[in-house]
């Protein structure tokens, strides 16, 4: 799908990915956390090559970056607060129950939804409330990086607008790098510091 791809990104920035659907824009993703290895090339994160076959270190990789997949990719068996503490748990094993429920509660506030959410299914939640939850659990880990595919995906355009607004808080707040893949062009014009349009496989 991709061919001869060279892309640098500079900490700090949001960069959106635009091209053709089935054009290899959320490849480039799976590439960038790790999901796929590349037949060529290299991926570099911080210096450190984390393309080559015996390198797959997720204590480290996964903990600098966060994902917001384009459906959400929520836990339907869990509530939003189970959802957003599930990485807490994961990989602070020495964080205390009452500290991730802090935790779950500042990331609740970041993404303006209201602390009794934490008990709601995410079947009980309309798309923009879950991709927010997805979000939230994203960022709990306090990544370096976000990596958002499709955020807009299926919003009206008002609810659109306040997850554009939320990838640009994420952006001042945290001080994230962000790669955002998009169809979306207004949303890609006002996230975006740099945008990269991917065409037959380069950019």
């Amino acid at each position: 799908v991709l061919r001869d791809v060279t892309l640098n990104i500079r900490r700090g920035e949001t960069i959106v990915i635009i091209g053709q659907s089935g054009g290899g824009k959320s490849v480039i993703l799976k590439h960038m956390i790790g999901l796929l290895q590349p037949d060529g090339g290299e991926v570099r994160v911080d210096g450190e090559i984390i393309s080559s076959p015996t390198f797959f270190d997720t204590q480290t990789i996964r903990k600098k970056m966060g994902m917001l997949f384009q459906n959400g990719a929520l836990f339907d068996s869990m509530n939003a607060g189970e959802n957003i503490a599930f990485a807490l748990r994961e990989h602070n094993r020495n964080m205390s129950e009452e500290e991730i429920q802090e935790q779950v509660t500042k990331m609740l506030q970041m993404i303006h939804l209201k602390t009794e959410f934490r008990k709601k299914m995410p079947s009980e939640l309309s798309g923009g409330m879950r991709k927010r939850l997805a979000l939230a659990r994203a960022i709990a880990l306090k990544p370096q990086i976000l990596l958002y595919d499709e955020p807009t995906t299926g919003l009206d355009p008002v609810t659109s607008d306040v997850i554009n607004d939320l990838i640009i808080d994420m952006q001042q707040k945290l001080g994230v790098t962000s790669v955002v893949v998009t169809h979306d062009m207004a949303s890609a014009y006002k996230v975006s510091d740099r945008i990269a349009m991917l065409y037959e496989g380069r950019i």
